[in-house]
């Protein structure tokens, strides 16, 4: 694994390459790959995924002082979430460096995006553990919150389930409900599948590693689906 040109990218050198090493290793290239020394980067994901909310969590409570906790929280989720995270790691060219399985590296859809959304977290942790919490608070300020501007300018900031519900009523005078159709894989990989639906009839469904994101990504296709 060359990694010169990645920190060219990230603006320093690691101290301990076998962290960003981990970072960049799934868990399903290990899989194919028994016997290698280094380890997958869930426990690095867990990790950065809290670093990350700090961070952002401060930039946001510091930019805007007189926001109540609310927006500030829906804010920040559209900073941190899959989409989000995603599209950072792929202009830091994170998948050039990646190790996956050979048939997670053919998926390019919904799923790849977990992949690199979770490790853009991995590498945030990997940098915090390398270079502490003020070069990782660095990092994060340099490549995701310029992406505030963006968020704003197209009010992605905006809960699709708050929306939907509020057209929902306005419409039809009912509240809509979610249920879960589906859970597919193991415990520590698992998807969920959820039906929105709108009195009896099924207006869309959505997925997600957890049922809020599954309930989420629903309320947005509900969204298209309505025209609303």
């Amino acid at each position: 694994m060359d990694l010169n040109k990645l920190e060219k990218k990230l603006g320093f050198s690691f101290k301990n390459q076998s962290l960003i090493k981990t970072a960049l290793t799934h868990r399903s290239y290990l899989n194919e790959n028994k016997g290698k020394v280094f380890e997958h980067n869930e426990r690095l994901e867990f990790l950065g995924d809290a670093v990350l909310e700090l961070s952002v969590t401060r930039f946001l409570y510091d930019k805007f002082p007189k926001k109540p906790e609310g927006e500030l929280t829906s804010l920040r989720s559209a900073l941190v979430n899959s989409v989000m995270l995603a599209t950072v790691s792929s202009e830091l060219g994170f998948e050039d460096h990646l190790l996956l399985s050979r048939g997670e590296a053919r998926d390019t859809g919904r799923a790849r995006q977990y992949i690199m959304a979770n490790t853009f977290e991995s590498v945030v942790g990997a940098i915090y553990l390398d270079q502490g919490y003020e070069v990782a608070d660095k990092f994060i300020e340099n490549v995701l919150f310029p992406k505030l501007s963006l968020v704003e300018k197209n009010k992605l900031f905006m809960d699709a389930k708050s929306s939907f519900q509020e057209k929902a009523q306005e419409m039809t005078g009912l509240t809509p409900a979610y249920k879960t159709l589906k859970e597919i894989g193991p415990d520590h990989d698992k998807e969920f599948i959820v039906g929105l639906y709108v009195g009896k009839d099924l207006i869309g469904e959505g997925k997600g590693k957890s049922k809020q994101e599954a309930e989420t990504d629903a309320a947005k296709n509900g969204l298209e689906k309505k025209g609303w």
